[in-house]
């Protein structure tokens, strides 16, 4: 509960409705904030995410307003943030998918890079009325063809996707706003994180759905790309209480979230697939269109520094992460084979 006597602090969360917008608005809720989000303009809602904490905003109790909004769209977006007066911003929201960046390179610029620096900007002109804090999420992508393992705040960065480098060009927009105009920005530099909230064409939930598919007879096969890459997987809902403790410390600087341990994509079959009693060899095939122009192979994060400054530790493994997710897939899974049932 929160002290009615005493104004709420507010948030605004860009990119609310995806993975880590959700658990991070849940997470400030805990906390007591007055939460705002931007949504973009559509047809059809794309709510899912965050539809279980989302009231009636006319209701005394609502604590989360959406808002209609565009990273592009930087007139727009000062004037969102102007009238809201938040004193932290979560910048989560881009295109974030690093094979669909080799597809779409110029809309990812547009949302991840420019649509950086328009939150930074409004960021820097609401700055001049009151203080706010701003988050950054930065990505080990851009560490790409890495030159030391393991990655830290320090290591050079080799993007290897139009999305890397879009995030590497919105990391340097935050160090320079937070050095020219004395505004207290932070990135993270957050490697793979996952839940049952990830998108289904991420390969981590596209394993853990198709497992739990191929377990109920609804599916036959998974076709996936390079089966050796070797990534660093945490949990979403550890690393977004990292997003937030970096807005809470006296000084603002950059920071990796990690778990220090890496895996390949047949370790997390093994993980999914096991966890159903099921030899992923028997079901699943490469497919060359899911192989990446330029790969990246190894991603290990350092994340001491974090852990040292912020008290920042990830609390679940990858194996206890893959089961939470195929726990959460095999009821959607089951869910699904009911509805197919004759009647």
């Amino acid at each position: 509960m929160t002290d009615s006597s005493r104004p709420l602090k507010k948030a605004l969360i860009t990119g609310i409705t995806g993975q880590d917008g959700s658990y991070l608005a849940e997470l400030l809720l805990e906390k007591g904030y007055e939460v705002h989000g931007i949504v973009r303009r559509s047809s059809t809602f794309n709510t899912d995410r965050i539809d279980h904490i989302y009231i009636d905003p006319h209701d005394e109790n609502a604590r989360l307003f959406l808002h209609y909004g565009d990273l592009t769209d930087g007139q727009n977006l000062t004037n969102l943030v102007l009238n809201i007066e938040p004193e932290e911003i979560y910048n989560l929201g881009a295109q974030s998918h690093v094979r669909v960046s080799f597809d779409s390179p110029v809309y990812t610029v547009q949302t991840t890079a420019v649509g950086a620096l328009n939150v930074l900007e409004a960021a820097r002109q609401l700055n001049r009325k009151q203080a706010v804090r701003v988050y950054q999420a930065s990505s080990s992508e851009m560490f790409g063809d890495v030159v030391e393992t393991p990655q830290t705040e320090k290591t050079p960065f080799q993007p290897q996707s139009p999305y890397a480098c879009a995030k590497v060009y919105a990391f340097h927009q935050t160090v320079n706003y937070r050095n020219a105009y004395d505004l207290f920005a932070c990135n993270g530099i957050l490697f793979n994180h996952e839940s049952p909230r990830r998108g289904e064409t991420f390969v981590t939930r596209k394993i853990t759905r198709a497992a739990t598919r191929i377990k109920t007879g609804l599916q036959d096969k998974l076709y996936l790309g390079n089966l050796d890459a070797k990534r660093d997987w945490g949990y979403a809902k550890d690393y977004v209480r990292g997003m937030w403790m970096m807005l809470q410390h006296d000084t603002p600087d950059d920071y990796v979230l990690a778990t220090g341990e890496t895996y390949t994509i047949r370790q997390f079959l093994d993980y999914t697939f096991g966890y159903l009693d099921l030899d992923w060899s028997e079901y699943v095939e490469t497919d060359p269109r899911y192989f990446r122009p330029t790969e990246v192979d190894l991603l290990l994060g350092d994340y001491s520094k974090a852990k040292n400054v912020l008290g920042w530790e990830p609390e679940t493994s990858c194996k206890e992460l893959a089961e939470l997710m195929v726990d959460h897939d095999l009821e959607l899974a089951r869910d699904e084979a009911a509805r197919r049932a004759p009647a």
